[in-house]
């Protein structure tokens, strides 16, 4: 049976490229993303094997939801890339803006765990892999970064989630990138790492025996 795999941020990015990297793999996938003329684009792009179930990440209401019609649809779900979140448009603790850190907070640490809880369920009946997007900004301290803080949350999550899953066989991974060349810098960094390369490093952790148990793929620019 051809296996699902379910996406959020799946709208552009890495997201978008995991969801071709997982379709030219064989994958089932769903799109879920609040950009719904996005997800119809790239779902057409991509064929049959694509569903989209648009939502927001922060609403555990539409995460289940999303999930059971995915399951009902492609007859399970076995494995989750955790995907969406967001940088802050003016960084600092002082200087940022306070509306603006708590909305990143909510979709980089609440998106994650609200993804999980959504998901688990699902993936515990096929003892699925369950996949965070952590950052070099999480294994390292920034001077002042709310948002590798958020990172730092997920990479400590991740651990802790992965303990839990493998008493069913399941397992959680976090793949841990540099700076890559997406719309989350304003002027691009094509010399760095392209949404291609971690999308391929997720298709590894999700396509790996049983036996292993993948927990971290750290991921830096050669230049």
């Amino acid at each position: 049976m051809t296996q699902t795999l379910f996406i959020t941020g799946a709208s552009s990015g890495i997201g978008a490229a995991t969801a071709r990297a997982a379709v030219a793999a064989g994958w089932n996938v769903a799109l879920f993303a609040r950009s719904a003329d996005k997800l119809s684009a790239l779902a057409d792009e991509l064929g049959d094997k694509a569903m989209v179930v648009g939502g927001d990440a922060t609403d555990i209401d539409s995460l289940t939801a999303a999930a059971a019609q995915v399951a009902d649809h492609f007859g399970g779900i076995d494995a989750a890339y955790a995907n969406a979140g967001r940088g802050l448009s003016k960084p600092g603790t002082e200087a940022g803006d306070l509306d603006d850190i708590r909305g990143m907070i909510d979709l980089n640490v609440m998106g994650v765990v609200l993804t999980a809880r959504a998901l688990l369920p699902h993936l515990r009946k096929t003892r699925g892999t369950l996949v965070l997007t952590g950052s070099a900004a999480g294994r390292q301290h920034i001077k002042g970064s709310i948002y590798g803080a958020t990172k730092w949350f997920v990479h400590g999550y991740a651990g802790n989630l992965a303990e839990e899953m493998r008493e069913w066989g399941g397992r959680c991974c976090v793949v841990a990138p540099g700076m890559v060349d997406t719309a989350f810098f304003d002027d691009g960094a094509p010399d760095k790492l392209q949404p291609d390369d971690v999308a391929a490093a997720v298709l590894h952790m999700i396509t790996a025996p049983e036996r292993a148990a993948i927990r971290e793929v750290y991921l830096m620019p050669q230049a």
